[in-house]
């Protein structure tokens, strides 16, 4: 998946993205291939990549390690559940079918609703698992309105996926 970002908006959004994806990420240039064929490839097609070079760089994770860590991290640009529930709900969006979505996200996606659910239950609350990742995401919600603008800066500048 790849987006195209007007000119006039290139040097703001690449601004924005300098700032979240620092810390972990490298920029590199390739050449996008459309899964259509029916659409042309894009030379020099800009991306945010973690390379194993860089010392953030944690490789190959357990998805349930993985699972965990979001749900008990927040970044600079929010709380990481949020990102992800986010994420996995813009690539469903723009996916044309089930073929196309990404499995890895949406496996992690589940991952983190069921230990949401699970913490949920652990406080007594007997709702289900879709009730309590809502009161998750109501939580997160409320925690502060500061990452809120930045969120809906960042819909409107660029969708990327990672």
């Amino acid at each position: 998946m790849a987006y195209h970002i007007p000119s006039s908006k290139v040097e703001d959004v690449k601004g924005y993205l300098d700032i979240r994806e620092v810390n972990g990420y490298s920029i590199q240039y390739t050449t996008f291939y459309p899964s259509s064929p029916a659409r042309a490839r894009i030379e020099n097609c800009m991306l945010y990549i973690g390379l194993p070079s860089n010392p953030q760089f944690l490789g190959v994770q357990d998805q349930q390690d993985l699972a965990e860590r979001i749900v008990g991290c927040r970044g600079p640009s929010g709380e990481n559940v949020e990102y992800l529930f986010m994420l996995r709900d813009a690539l469903a969006e723009l996916s044309d079918g089930e073929e196309d979505r990404d499995e890895h996200v949406q496996d992690l996606a589940r991952r983190v609703e069921l230990l949401i659910a699970h913490r949920e239950g652990d406080k007594g609350d007997k709702g289900s698992s879709e009730q309590a990742v809502e009161n998750e995401m109501q939580r997160v919600k409320s925690a502060g309105t500061s990452h809120e603008s930045e969120e809906t800066d960042e819909k409107e500048k660029v969708k990327h996926s990672a």
